[in-house]
């Protein structure tokens, strides 16, 4: 039953990326280091807690729960997926060339905006620690562009020493924050240890709709563990278990590790600081209940995590421009392989080169980082990966609708409708508070917005010829 509705494709020996790099762990590293954790809760979080109030922690926990409804529709089909591509690969399968092709081209558009604007934060928080401890003042642009360099270079040499870099940065990510956060729960926080945030009368008020803006965009790139199915080592076992482990880190972690934050103030006083010293709320928690080093080390890993995260979509960015490339979508060439290293070579060298081409253009015309870039790149982002999550959840629901002999297909058939709603429901709610991500005019809104339903239609009637190296009967 498996293979007979299976996906395969025979792939060119030069067009093949390096098989079995990857286990569970490793698949599990490059997704949470594209979270950014520390960059999450230290740069983002706060903005969280100033638009929910304490009950922030509760809108990380909501949104763990929609995805890992979404997460169950995703494993379960993932055995009936053999081609690489994530989302282009469930959606072709589940509603048909059309959409897979739309879905294909998005995934591009969302993954590139969110990878290309994080060099925006590499920019600004490179010139602050070179400023704050060495005195030198540098243009934005130029760390940004040697971490494009760098980012290329790590890319280029293959996953498997990709991973054992991400390894060790996102270990000290995680090492930094929890050491705060337990220093705050042992020392009692401000006024004592309180689970008022999870109290539906601070959980469930009028502004944590805002919030959850803010929080599902947190979750970024946890769906990525399909990208790697071609590298992976025992795929049907190794993604599941990497999406999982993924899933119950990040929700667990994330909402520690904000209710701890909100401890280390007091339910009055966080609000006013998230409010006041938004940017700095997580480095005053540091320097009050660990000491003025921590701080300090926090600023410069603010950096490593900008990597790491760069890092990981670039590897996300390449491998579905190479899937792209197999099925006819992109040319031909970018589907090439590093003959030694086996890494999407010529895929990364374009994704590289764009991210050059992109911070020289914001930098000659005199943009902010922050308040321009950032905002640009990473609005249809955000927006266009939760769409394409609604998106696979519809395919997913067509998908076990079409094939009534499936195992387990009523229970995963009734998750995945839930999962449509939900996913569907966060898609309506990042586009009413898309003036939230960005703090722009309307009309800049709608073309950020309106870029997204854009690309996707514009792939979806631009159906491209199907390459000779796949198999023509997998139209889905």
């Amino acid at each position: 039953m498996v293979d007979s509705l299976s996906s395969r494709a025979v792939t060119a020996p030069e067009q093949r990326l390096r098989q079995g790099a990857l286990g569970t762990s490793g698949i599990t590293l490059m997704v949470l280091s594209a979270a950014a954790p520390l960059t999450v809760m230290a740069g983002i979080a706060p903005l969280s807690i100033m638009l929910g109030g304490i009950g922030a922690p509760a809108g990380y926990l909501g949104a763990a729960a929609v995805m890992a409804t979404f997460a169950v529709g995703f494993i379960a089909m993932t055995k009936y997926v053999e081609r690489p591509g994530a989302f282009y690969a469930y959606v072709e399968r589940g509603l048909g060339r059309r959409a897979g092709s739309g879905a294909g081209l998005l995934a591009l558009l969302a993954y590139n905006g969110i990878q290309i604007s994080g060099y925006a934060i590499l920019g600004s928080s490179a010139g602050l620690v070179l400023r704050t401890f060495f005195g030198v003042q540098v243009h934005w642009a130029v760390p940004a562009l040697l971490g494009v360099a760098l980012v290329w270079f790590l890319g280029y040499r293959g996953v498997a020493v990709g991973a054992r870099v991400l390894g060790v940065l996102l270990a000290a990510e995680a090492v930094v924050l929890a050491l705060v956060a337990g220093s705050i729960v042992l020392q009692g926080g401000a006024q004592g240890l309180s689970l008022a945030s999870f109290h539906p009368s601070h959980a469930l008020t009028a502004g944590m709709a805002a919030a959850l803006t803010v929080c599902f965009g947190s979750f970024l790139g946890f769906e990525s563990t399909a990208v790697y199915r071609s590298e992976a080592r025992d795929p049907d076992r190794s993604v599941p278990r990497a999406t999982v482990a993924a899933l119950v880190f990040l929700g667990v972690f994330y909402t520690f590790v904000v209710w701890s934050v909100i401890q280390a103030f007091g339910a009055d006083e966080a609000l006013s600081v998230a409010a006041r010293d938004t940017q700095d709320m997580y480095y005053i928690a540091a320097e009050r209940y660990t000491g003025a080093w921590v701080s300090d080390v926090m600023k410069v890993l603010i950096l490593t995590s900008v990597i790491a995260s760069a890092l990981a979509f670039h590897n996300t960015v390449n491998r579905y421009t190479h899937s792209l490339a197999l099925q006819g979508m992109l040319p031909a060439a970018l589907s090439r392989v590093h003959p030694v290293h086996r890494s999407p070579s010529t895929a990364g060298v374009c994704q590289s080169l764009l991210s050059a081409l992109v911070i020289t253009g914001f930098a000659v015309a005199g943009s902010d980082p922050y308040r321009t870039m950032l905002i640009w790149l990473n609005t249809p982002g955000i927006l266009g990966v939760v769409l394409l999550q609604a998106i696979t959840a519809l395919a997913i629901v067509a998908f076990f609708w079409r094939h009534r002999r499936l195992p387990n297909r009523a229970a995963v058939l009734g998750v995945a409708l839930v999962s449509l709603v939900l996913m569907t429901g966060a898609t309506v709610v990042l586009v009413w508070h898309t003036d939230i991500l960005t703090g722009a005019g309307a009309a800049t809104n709608a073309v950020l917005v309106g870029l997204v339903p854009a690309v996707f239609l514009f792939g979806f009637l631009k159906l491209p010829e199907t390459r000779k190296s796949l198999d023509p009967g997998n139209s889905g």
